[in-house]
């Protein structure tokens, strides 16, 4: 009886505990009763603990084997991506992970079930179950309550993916010319649907952002000006270019293929985005060039003149006084006509440009077939005029040079027969 008390007493005086405030509510009975749930949940909790541990080990073997032989590596085109090894040690890592996630389950579940045994620790019970409980629960009743916000967002998104689906149908078929609007260029369909796509998802993301959960807390607000403020310092030039880049589109001055001069820069077309213009020169240099710089500079468009009304190449070549003009007009025609890629007709023509002080500049103007050789006809008219003038025996004056004239008579051409 005396071992009794004695035992009771240290019970009553835990560390923790006020011991007028603690007692034994059915005495050493319940107590007793009490450690042996105890003992019993612990026992299972082990039990559970070297349960999940052997479960581990054998799905890691497992699923090593069926990796060995099943898994894969991911490859885009000739790279690399993931090596199989790589992807077998995420799936162990995964599988390590949620053996941990378990664990601690199972700790968490323990503890209050063991704690709810003795009266001076049954509330710390309820409180442990209460860290996750209400969590849940709030986000429980925040989804129930968002579900009919989501619902308008969705059908808001399909209506809107189902009518730029229609959209693009209309545009494809204008870009082929199987529907044609007047006053409509084909080649302006798909900017125009790139366009109108853009400004029809940004009108849905003003319409939907009310409904996004927590679109009206403050830190949500606070992103979005501070990303719209990073947007404005940081995008003036990439705006300059895309409203640059809009405004060619529909000018038409230049389409892909198309031999141009844009500024310094003379070759052919091979891109044109919103933001910037690729060129490839003769030279097969590829350049890229802003279209902020392309709108503010005058463009040549050698293709467009020679589908029209006709290209016209001109050069120029200075020869003595002592030269008949007549047998120039000659020979510079009938080097034209002798060159690649110059049309028979319209015929070429010669314009005296100046009466300098050592000789008479002419320009051989020829109509040139396409504008893509240009360089070539370029070539095949300055051979040309070396070989007629040379074979005439007129001397080209290019560069100009000074001689002393001796004494001579007036250098002047005979008369025309």
């Amino acid at each position: 009886m005396k071992k009794k008390t004695l035992f009771l007493a240290l019970l009553t005086g835990l560390p923790g505990s006020a011991s007028a405030a603690w007692t034994l509510p059915a005495g050493a009975a319940s107590l007793a009763a009490a450690i042996a749930m105890a003992a019993l949940v612990t026992a299972l909790f082990v039990y559970l603990l070297k349960l999940l541990s052997r479960l581990h080990v054998y799905a890691e073997l497992r699923l090593s084997a069926w990796a060995a032989s099943a898994v894969k590596g991911v490859k885009l085109q000739q790279v690399q991506l993931l090596t199989a090894e790589r992807i077998t040690e995420w799936l162990i890592f995964l599988l390590n992970a949620l053996r941990v996630l378990l664990t601690l389950v199972l700790i968490y579940f323990y503890l209050p079930i063991l704690f709810s045994f003795f009266p001076w620790t049954r509330g710390l019970a309820g409180e442990l179950f209460g860290y996750v409980l209400r969590p849940l629960k709030e986000l429980t009743l925040s989804f129930l309550g968002y579900i009919p916000d989501m619902i308008f967002v969705a059908v808001t998104v399909v209506c809107v993916h189902y009518f730029l689906r229609f959209l693009y149908t209309i545009t494809r078929e204008v870009a082929r010319g199987r529907v044609v609007f007047k006053g409509f260029y084909p080649d302006w369909a798909v900017p125009t649907f790139q366009i109108a796509r853009f400004i029809i998802w940004a009108f849905t993301l003003v319409i939907i952002f009310p409904y996004l959960p927590g679109s009206d807390s403050p830190a949500f607000k606070g992103v979005s000006v501070f990303l719209g403020v990073l947007f404005s310092l940081g995008s003036s030039s990439a705006i300059a270019n895309a409203v640059a880049g809009i405004i060619i589109t529909y000018m038409r001055p230049f389409k892909r293929g198309d031999r141009v001069k844009i500024v310094d820069t003379v070759g052919n077309v091979m891109e044109k985005t919103l933001l910037v213009t690729r060129v490839k020169t003769v030279k097969n240099e590829h350049v890229t060039i802003p279209n902020a710089l392309v709108l503010g500079s005058h463009i040549v468009n050698y293709t467009a003149q020679a589908e029209g009304e006709s290209l016209i190449l001109h050069t120029s070549v200075t020869i003595g006084y002592d030269v008949p003009w007549r047998k120039v007009h000659e020979l510079l025609v009938a080097s034209a006509r002798a060159a690649e890629g110059v049309s028979a007709e319209p015929a070429p023509f010669v314009y005296q440009t100046a009466l300098n002080d050592f000789h008479v500049s002419y320009e051989l103007n020829a109509y040139a077939e396409k504008a893509d050789g240009m360089a070539a006809v370029y070539s095949s008219l300055h051979q040309n005029i070396q070989d007629k003038f040379a074979e005439a025996g007129v001397e080209i004056l290019s560069p100009a040079y000074s001689a002393l004239r001796g004494g001579r008579g007036p250098v002047l051409p005979p008369k025309p027969a």
